[in-house]
């Protein structure tokens, strides 16, 4: 028995295949394309994640075989919105990306209106363009044709979950789960439910909204007739990093981990007590069972940072591949001083700055590329310690993703934080979660502790820097950070 899994990142879709001890036992990759019609402004063509999601699927199913699996999980970049026609499936525009960035007058008016304090206590987020709900906001402000068939019914609006199972499953089921509805800024986080008010506020009909269902238990059946051939129980949903808070198997309170991504999010499960933050850390559902029972967890969700290696290597074209920055980086003993702050859509936990941009300050003639290099694993620590830094205390920090594979970060994060950094074995620990979640709703395992079983130390990194150089260093990001604020307004 072994379950697909479905990880719709925010540059590529991941398929793997999953066994019950937990093992990877096969893959499937594909990117596809980011567009960029404004400064500012990031896209994706839905059509684009779908084929990128099918070829995946097609990739693993070749490699592993298809009559062991037992059931699909979903994971997902979260607050990006999609929009399509709930009969033909194909969608009016492309949807707008999390990172994008041009709801942030929306933002301002909505503050200004004195509407943040309310939408703070019922979401537990704050007015920021990142949010799904400012998205929407803006298409039916610019866009009242294409808005006017959401309201009548024609277009359905989800996340990117929703809009894989509508295709997965040729429109049968338009659903999402609280880990996503939480980030749209239409969730009443302490019910768990849509709420009329904020749909109100935003301007967005609920009857255009998914269905509310768990995180695990069979919620859709796949259409093999439009996905590869499959036959198969959506079993498990849950937004990127919440799924990636399941597959570290952090399923106590105080259990922490951070995923380095396109972003990098550091996430603590709070268990049933919703903790509010006035640090700039939000407050959001971590995943519900079928039990209804929430629970709940604290983020730090940093915009850019793998996004600032990739920048590296396909916008100056200094390294050759994400993975060739770690024995770049190590030809020098530090960045002699130079600090880039990688805010390329503005700043995240704890900054809150739309306005903010990439800065790099200490050039000199002796600066090089490995400086630079250098200089941009350090902001991604550096980034990760501030939004530790307004976190309760934290003993240990699990890390994933792909540029935790990266021993050089791992040292310095561990450096900065000064707690243990621990690398699982499997560091594709988004997608596995999403396995954990369609495994649990479908009897591959029995219960949260085999599932704790499954996971196997990799490495510990314990810190090992001066304490003084590495305060010292901190301290020249945190003024770096202070120059970049606010220069898209200048």
């Amino acid at each position: 028995m072994s379950v697909l899994a479905v990880d719709a990142g925010t540059t590529g879709v991941t398929a793997l295949v999953v066994t019950p001890d937990g093992a990877v036992a096969a893959r499937g990759y594909q990117e596809f394309t980011q567009h960029f019609p404004r400064p500012g402004w990031v896209e994706h063509a839905p059509e684009e994640i779908w084929q990128a999601t099918l070829e995946a699927v097609t990739q693993a199913v070749r490699a592993y075989g298809r009559d062991d699996l037992q059931a699909v999980g979903i994971t997902n970049q979260r607050e990006t919105v999609v929009l399509w026609d709930r009969e033909t499936l194909a969608s009016p525009r492309r949807a707008i990306v999390w990172q994008d960035r041009r709801t942030a007058d929306v933002c301002t008016r909505l503050r200004d209106a004195g509407h943040e304090e309310r939408v703070a206590q019922l979401t537990g987020l704050r007015l920021d363009p990142y949010f799904s709900g400012t998205k929407l906001a803006w298409l039916a402000e610019h866009e009242p044709h294409t808005w006017a068939l959401v309201e009548q019914g024609r277009y359905a609006v989800g996340t990117v979950d929703s809009y894989l199972v509508a295709r997965m499953t040729r429109g049968t089921w338009h659903v999402t789960d609280v880990s996503n509805a939480c980030r749209t800024l239409l969730l009443d986080l302490t019910t768990g439910d849509w709420s009329d008010e904020l749909c109100g506020l935003f301007g967005v009909p609920r009857d255009a909204l998914p269905e509310l269902v768990p995180n695990w238990g069979e919620v859709a059946t796949t259409d093999p007739r439009v996905f590869a051939g499959l036959s198969l129980p959506v079993a498990g949903l849950a937004g990127d990093q919440q799924a990636a808070l399941f597959g570290q198997t952090c399923f106590d309170p105080g259990d922490s981990k951070c995923t380095y991504g396109t972003g990098s999010f550091i996430l603590t499960n709070t268990g049933s007590e919703m903790v509010r933050s006035d640090a700039g850390l939000l407050t959001t559902a971590a995943w519900r069972g079928p039990d209804q029972e929430l629970t709940y967890a604290l983020e730090g969700a940093i915009f850019v940072t793998g996004a600032a290696v990739q920048w590296l290597r396909d916008g100056l074209q200094v390294v050759g591949s994400a993975a060739e920055t770690a024995a770049v980086a190590s030809t020098v003993d530090d960045s002699e001083g130079v600090v880039f702050v990688p805010a390329l859509t503005g700043l995240g936990a704890p900054h809150w700055d739309p306005h903010a941009r990439g800065t790099i300050i200490g050039i000199t003639r002796g600066t090089t590329r490995a400086h630079l290099v250098r200089a941009t694993l350090e902001a991604i620590a550096f980034e990760v310690r501030d939004v530790l830094e307004t976190m309760p205390s934290v003993a240990s920090l699990r890390v994933d993703g792909g540029a935790a594979a990266n021993d050089l970060l791992c040292q310095v994060q561990a450096d900065q934080v000064r707690v243990p950094v621990d690398r699982p074995r499997t560091v594709e620990t988004t997608g596995l979660g999403a396995a954990f979640l369609a495994g649990l709703g479908t009897g591959v395992w029995d219960s949260t502790d085999d599932l704790r079983e499954t996971w196997q130390l990799d490495r510990s990194f314990t810190p090992q820097a001066d304490q003084a150089a590495v305060d010292a260093a901190y301290a020249r990001w945190t003024e770096a950070v202070r120059r970049s604020a606010g220069w898209a307004q200048v």
